[in-house]
């Protein structure tokens, strides 16, 4: 589920697997792998990319179709 939720945020916001791999610091090929489901994300990247896309881990995972984040958490 995830990799499809991955490429099509991407996509609808015409950004190039090369940007999100340098905000990332990882390599477009490595990116491209995990768009293509042909390795996993680490949780670390996912979070990354969750903040990245302002939208919760959860949306990412399949686990809820709300996009929007969840509220930071009160201290």
């Amino acid at each position: 589920m995830y990799y499809r939720r991955i490429k099509e945020l991407r996509e609808d916001q015409d950004i190039k697997q090369r940007e999100i791999s340098e905000a990332l610091s990882i390599t477009q090929k490595c990116y491209a792998n995990y768009e293509n489901g042909h390795r996993g994300i680490p949780t670390e990247i996912l979070c990354q990319l969750a903040d990245y896309h302002h939208t919760s881990v959860d949306y990412l995972l399949g686990r809820t179709d709300k996009k929007e984040p969840y509220p930071p958490a009160k201290r």
